[in-house]
């Protein structure tokens, strides 16, 4: 089956995009919006509506296959490509890429889509959002062409080996971090609460101890929430680098305040995200090596997962080979094409570490539901719930489609009765 033509659109994503470096040197809430001027390159506000477009592939059958080019919240922060532009994203998609796909044969999602990831022009390599939308619009062509789930294209290409059931999922609260984490523990989540801990003063506090408070209130309200008293969820709190900034950057520091999370934690997993930002790739890795042995040594009971500087395959790769994380988030709008998203799983599954399908809050619907089908046929050890931060929607999304997913696949294997 053919490519017939590709249609762009610009659409709505589920969040907003934010200057993260704004928001850690203390800029301050001006209702939902904050107060101040921005401080990343390309932002016009502190926090503005983000930006997706969509990219529809009409195949020679009459079927249409779509993806949505969609970037980060924090866009420009920890090495990641700028701020994203759907009406630029659309020129480069058309002068680039509707030339490359209009009349392709549809044969394997691997090769096609490491067409469209190495795709350059003359100022570089296209944007990680143009890279993650298009590969998703070629990976539902392709399944569409088979008759099969994306799922189950990737599970084959890849020669993943895993039954196609859903992972866990892993939700985030954004700035409603108590009603929101409630509504987890009632929906029993797997994996809370995220937490958005990005400011020192407001919500970590200068001795971390705004964060330990929190963190006692959700034990205790999973206690008193939880449904079924076999629910035990893992924790995991993003700080976004503020332990690092409320202990100077001290690794002992640091790795003793953490171990005494983990003991607030007791007795679900904690995981922290982001504890320290060091500032380039190189230092983020050393500091990290250094803070999980600092973490061994007092038999912490915690784990750290890395997310900034480590946004590319490579990347991924360094981190796994120097042993700098526990938990690795793969955010897949920042590795471009989605088939480095899955190269990046497989990577860390294999490698005995917790692979985490993330992204963030400002996709849409769509990448949401590619991204879930790829968690499922590449045994990630969690997926986010995305996009927005209302809980209830991101689980409905991702949660429904790994269901349905998992229901078709089960069916395939059923024996067909005479």
């Amino acid at each position: 089956m053919k490519i017939v033509d590709v249609l762009t659109q610009p659409v709505r994503t589920g969040f907003f995009a934010d200057d993260q470096a704004a928001i850690r040197a203390g800029a301050e809430h001006d209702g939902f919006a904050y107060a101040g001027a921005p401080i990343t390159p390309g932002f016009s506000a502190i926090r503005q509506a983000g930006e997706a477009l969509s990219v529809l592939l009409l195949l020679e059958d009459g079927s249409v296959a779509h993806g949505d080019c969609a970037a980060v919240q924090y866009s420009g922060a920890g090495g990641r490509d700028p701020l994203f532009s759907a009406a630029a994203a659309r020129r480069d998609v058309e002068e680039h890429l509707v030339p490359m796909l209009a009349g392709t044969e549809l044969g394997s999602f691997r090769e096609l889509a490491g067409r469209v990831d190495a795709c350059r022009t003359t100022s570089g390599p296209l944007h990680t959002a143009i890279r993650y939308g298009v590969t998703q619009a070629v990976l539902d062509a392709v399944a569409q062409s088979r008759r099969l789930t994306m799922a189950e294209v990737v599970r084959d290409e890849y020669a993943t080996g895993v039954d196609l059931e859903p992972v866990p999922m892993f939700a985030q609260t954004g700035d409603d971090r108590y009603a929101n984490a409630e509504k987890m523990i009632l929906k029993q989540v797997d994996v809370l609460p995220h937490a958005l801990i990005n400011n020192v003063d407001t919500k970590l506090g200068r001795g971390g101890e705004l964060l330990e408070d929190y963190l006692r209130w959700l034990v205790k309200r999973i206690g008193e929430l939880r449904p079924d008293s076999a629910y035990t969820p893992r924790l995991h709190v993003d700080t976004y680098g503020t332990v690092g900034l409320a202990f100077d950057g001290d690794v002992d520091a640091v790795a003793a305040y953490l171990a005494r999370l983990g003991d607030i934690a007791a007795p679900y997993e904690l995981v922290v995200e982001h504890p320290v930002d060091a500032g380039s790739r190189e230092a983020q890795i050393e500091t990290y090596v250094r803070l999980r042995s600092a973490l061994r040594r007092m038999n912490a009971r915690v784990k750290i997962a890395v997310d900034e500087w480590c946004n590319t395959l490579e990347d991924i790769e360094m981190f796994v080979d120097r042993g700098a994380a526990d938990v690795i988030h793969v955010k897949t709008p920042d590795l471009g094409g989605i088939n480095n998203t899955i190269e990046a799983l497989l990577l860390v599954r294999d490698r005995g570490l917790v692979a985490y399908c993330g992204g963030t809050c400002n996709e849409t619907d769509r990448s949401a539901q590619v991204t879930a089908n790829v968690a499922m046929a590449c045994g990630a050890g969690q997926v986010l719930a995305k996009p927005g931060m209302g809980v209830d929607e991101g689980l409905m999304i991702v949660g429904n489609e790994m269901a349905r997913v998992a229901a078709i696949a089960a069916a395939r294997r059923e024996p067909v009765l005479p």
